[in-house]
């Protein structure tokens, strides 16, 4: 079965005539195209749960990101200057947006999550705070009064807000948070006329853009209460199940192809899905999912678009990769996982997490990135406010809850990291730990103890890229083998002190670029993507981009056994390896000795080179059963 998208709407902006009755077929794959025969959720028995925040500790790399996102970055801010005074003075009277109401539902998620004290001061001061400044009509922005609702980003702010008070409700039990944002809903929905059919021109905004958030608000104001007001607004109000834009490519005065916008309406929509089973709202998830892998949307670090917007030429400068939209993409992968049970979303996930998310900030963890660019130079944002900073600290603070899922048949072990968790079964309930330092090696132990002898099975993901990989139960001699791209289900009666011993073989691998990256090739190892940074090494001090990218490599040359680099964190690898520094023709191909870091080192400039056979490398993992 295929899905199709209008030709011309990719093409508009590429200065690319095509006939209107020309169409872009979307072919089904491993991510599937609606109503084809695999395309079938799972039932709500063997649907993937996440487990509670409180009851899981991380370690390893996500541990660290988490660690130094909560006490370089969350910690540090200015909330009161930076954050709580235009709401509390109500002096915006433009299209300023701050973000308090992502920051309030990460410093809830975080505060929970690590118990720290000082968090959950944080917390509570932002909440309270903003209750404050709360209008008795339910207004919660911080516009003044000619401007509310109408002015971009109001609607936008505003329903970021009333979310983190409902997560605040949520994790914490605090009534007067989720009174406050029924309140601030109820203003929203009562003055929703003033959100007209001209609304959109007048802001030169597509609406779905301009309310980024809102549905998902409502959603989960329906979720927690069972006021139907919520779930019919979204229904009636915003048409959630009747929303289907299609890719645009190319950034317009409308920015209709916002990726950030189109996912969040999407990940509405998979939410919906769950209330109401209609295979529509599935379409414009399942449409943007084969545009990333089949159709060339997504960087090989997992990032996405230039400018905010869908782009599908592959080019790597500049403005690539928001992190709000990356933050979005981790989100949808999440929940197609948890609907679907295909571990390719996992797959996606750890691609996009550990390069494109961990890219977007400094390794000290202070600074923060709107785009993360995998050629020239990366940016910081310069300021601590705005979508892109707050959306970082959100979704790192959804991290844990994406390690491992609960499954009507036992626990999936998804994302590999040093971590603890205690998930809740029927009449028992399981201690699942990993012992590991993934991804610097693909060796990890799992403990599982249970509360009591129990039969249930043990689903572990096993990626796309690990061609070898084995299983051990304890110590017994047989080992299961194990498939790329497959989930192995253990299952057996597990008891107190039983062990899974996972290998994962990790091999360097020279990726096909595509598009205006093909002839080229990227250098991989796991999921790890590799990048050059001039600085660290001595002979490119002269080059500039554009001569890095003509270096000529192959994979012979690289030293099998990675090398200790501290550039980015503690325990980070490199690359080792010979180039040729030539311009025309073959010449020597080993006259450099380079060492590759990390795509997540902040100097990083180039990820794609040469090689000296064209076809040399081979296809991305990730979409080479998609074409």
């Amino acid at each position: 079965m295929k899905s199709k998208v209008n030709r011309r709407r990719f093409l508009t902006t590429l200065g690319m005539g095509v006939a209107a009755s020309q169409t872009f077929s979307l072919t089904a794959g491993n991510i599937y195209a609606p109503n084809d025969n695999n395309f079938i959720p799972l039932s709500l028995s063997e649907q993937f749960y996440p487990i509670g925040l409180k009851n899981i500790k991380v370690g390893g790399e996500i541990g660290r990101r988490i660690d130094i996102t909560v006490y370089n970055n969350l910690l540090k801010i200015n909330v009161d200057k930076d954050f709580l005074y235009s709401f509390q003075h109500k002096n915006n009277s433009d299209e300023g947006f701050v973000g308090v109401g992502k920051l309030i539902e990460a410093t809830v998620k975080l505060a929970i999550n690590t118990e720290d004290e000082k968090v959950v001061t944080l917390k509570k001061h932002l909440v309270d705070e903003i209750i404050k400044a709360q209008e008795a009509d339910g207004y919660i922005g911080n516009m003044k009064a000619a401007n509310r609702m109408t002015k971009m980003w109001d609607i936008h702010e505003m329903g970021y807000i009333i979310y983190g008070l409902v997560i605040d409700f949520e994790l914490f039990g605090e009534k007067k948070s989720l009174e406050s944002a029924q309140k601030a809903a109820k203003y929203i929905i009562y003055n929703w006329s003033l959100i007209d059919s001209e609304w959109e021109k007048r802001v030169n905004i597509a609406k779905h853009v301009g309310i980024t958030g809102i549905q998902r608000t409502m959603l989960l104001l329906y979720q927690i209460t069972g006021d139907k007001t919520y779930l019919d607004f979204c229904i009636r109000q915003i048409n959630l199940p009747n929303w289907n834009p299609g890719i645009v490519v190319g950034r317009k005065n409308m920015i209709e192809g916002h990726i950030y916008g189109y996912m969040a309406a999407s990940l509405a929509q998979l939410e919906l899905y769950r209330l109401q089973k209609d295979e529509k709202l599935l379409t414009p998830t399942i449409t943007a999912l084969n545009f990333l892998t089949l159709h060339d949307g997504m960087a090989i670090s997992g990032g996405a678009g230039q400018v905010e917007i869908w782009s599908d030429d592959q080019d790597g400068r500049g403005e690539l990769g928001e992190t709000c939209a990356t933050a979005y993409q981790i989100r949808v992968y999440d929940n197609l996982l948890r609907l679907y049970g295909d571990l390719k979303f996992g797959d996606l996930m750890e691609r996009t997490i550990l390069n494109a998310l961990f890219g977007a900030q400094s390794p000290d963890g202070r600074q923060l990135r709107y785009f993360t660019p995998t050629e020239g130079n990366r940016v910081y944002h310069n300021t601590d406010t705005y979508c892109c900073p707050n959306n970082y600290r959100r979704i790192v603070a959804d991290l844990p809850s994406m390690i491992y899922y609960r499954t009507g048949k036992g626990i999936a072990v998804n994302l590999y990291t040093e971590s603890k968790a205690e998930i809740v079964m029927e009449d028992f309930s399981v201690i699942v730990s990993q012992k590991t330092n993934y991804p610097v090696s693909g060796d990890v132990v799992i403990h599982i103890d249970p509360s009591k002898p129990a039969l249930f099975a043990v689903k572990l993901r096993i990626p796309a890229w690990c061609r070898n990989g084995s299983i051990q139960i304890n110590d017994e001699p047989d080992r299961i083998e194990t498939k790329p791209g497959q989930f192995v289900d253990v299952k057996r009666n597990w008891k107190t002190g039983d062990s899974i011993r996972l290998n994962l073989q990790m091999e360097w691998r020279l990726v096909k670029g595509r598009q205006r990256q093909a002839g080229r090739v990227a250098v991989m190892r796991g999921p790890l993507l590799f990048c050059l940074n001039p600085a660290q090494n001595d002979q490119l001090a002269n080059m500039d981009g554009a001569d890095l990218g003509k270096l000529i490599i192959d994979l012979e040359s690289i030293d099998k056994t990675p090398v200790a680099d501290k550039s980015v964190r503690p325990d980070g690898i490199g690359c080792k390896l010979k180039a040729g520094n030539v311009s025309f023709g073959m010449g020597n191909t080993k006259n450099l000795s380079l060492i590759l870091t990390e795509f997540t080192d902040p100097n990083g400039k180039c990820t794609y080179f040469k090689t000296p056979e064209i076809n040399e490398g081979v296809t991305d993992e990730l979409v080479e059963k998609l074409i």
